[in-house]
């Protein structure tokens, strides 16, 4: 698209348990401007089932996971529901996956990844082709496919990888079209990302560079909202993690998943969950830009769980006015 919000996205704050919530809020972002719709990993309603029965109410937007955890479907049947939720939605597409916690493989493996990164590079690089149309046959260390999909025509996908760590964007310069950030401050984006995704698209010999989509956390700060509580909501399994707070640490926050409550206060502190005013908020979206980041999406899930849908889609019309004033 292009306009002031060519570069900012909105994603729907929560896992789905209906669709009216999700048609409503989407549909307020459309009309709004953003770029694309995201969804993360549900396992309320499917993501991918929510993203199609979006499309069929709310035609034409495009959308994006951010992201759908791998060891959950096949990179073949990941390739069919990224094309099929392009061609239902008749929009460009992001195909977002990540390994998921090592608690979470464990719980569906049996036992985690033992090298997570060629896990996700065998995924990533098998979804691609399949969705570039080739014949595979691709037998690896993770996943066998030696099967070509059929042909369906279908707007433009990118296949993503949930990014945290230099190794995993290293790997996103290698095989994958888009690195995706959680909860990342731009600085760190900027410093330790950037370089490693670069350094991976040199090495694989790559005519171009990966871009960046960062989800962005925010909250206008309002007379009686207790931030802190808001962005413990939002962001206390995150803080309470080993991966979240690793990835927090390497970029100067003084965070210990043993204490999610004041890691959300340093949250809150550093501004990598940006508060204050919409034009405070906006001041960090473009922030990532400058650091690089193509796709800013704007996440208001503290609000929304706190406060319900009303309240998140006024902060969510202040923020995207306020960045498109800034732009």
């Amino acid at each position: 698209m292009s306009g002031p919000l060519k570069h900012t996205s909105a994603i729907f704050p929560i896992q789905p348990d209906a669709l009216e919530p999700m048609v409503e809020f989407g549909t307020f972002a459309r009309d709004a401007g953003v770029r694309r719709l995201w969804l993360g990993q549900s396992l309320r309603v499917e993501t991918h089932l929510a993203l199609a029965a979006f499309a069929a109410r709310v035609p034409g937007v495009s959308l994006g996971t951010s992201v759908a955890l791998a060891m959950l479907r096949h990179p073949y049947q990941a390739a069919v529901e990224a094309r099929s939720i392009s061609t239902l939605s008749g929009a460009p597409y992001v195909a977002g996956f990540g390994p998921g916690a090592v608690s979470f493989q464990k719980q569906f493996l049996g036992e985690p990844y033992a090298k997570p990164l060629r896990a996700m590079t065998e995924y990533v690089s098998v979804v691609r082709r399949l969705l570039d149309s080739e014949k595979l046959s691709h037998e690896g260390e993770y996943f066998t496919s030696t099967s070509a999909m059929l042909h369906v025509p279908a707007p433009a996908i990118e296949v993503g990888l949930g990014v945290l760590r230099p190794g995993m964007a290293r790997t996103v310069g290698e095989v994958a079209d888009v690195a995706i950030t959680w909860l990342t401050p731009h600085w760190y984006i900027n410093e330790q990302l950037m370089p490693a995704i670069e350094q991976g698209a040199r090495s694989a010999e790559r005519t171009g560079v990966p871009r960046v989509a960062s989800i962005v956390h925010a909250a206008v700060d309002r007379p009686g909202r207790n931030l802190r509580r808001l962005v413990f909501a939002a962001a206390g399994p995150h803080l309470g993690s080993e991966h979240y707070t690793d990835m927090l640490k390497r970029a100067g926050l003084s965070v210990d998943p043993r204490d999610p409550l004041k890691g959300a206060e340093e949250l809150i502190r550093e501004q990598v969950f940006a508060t204050g005013t919409a034009e405070d908020i906006a001041k960090v979206v473009r922030a990532h830009r400058e650091a690089g980041v193509d796709e800013v999406v704007v996440n208001v899930c503290g609000v929304y769980l706190m406060e319900g849908p009303q309240a998140a889609a006024k902060d969510l019309r202040e923020i995207l006015e306020a960045v498109a004033a800034d732009d």
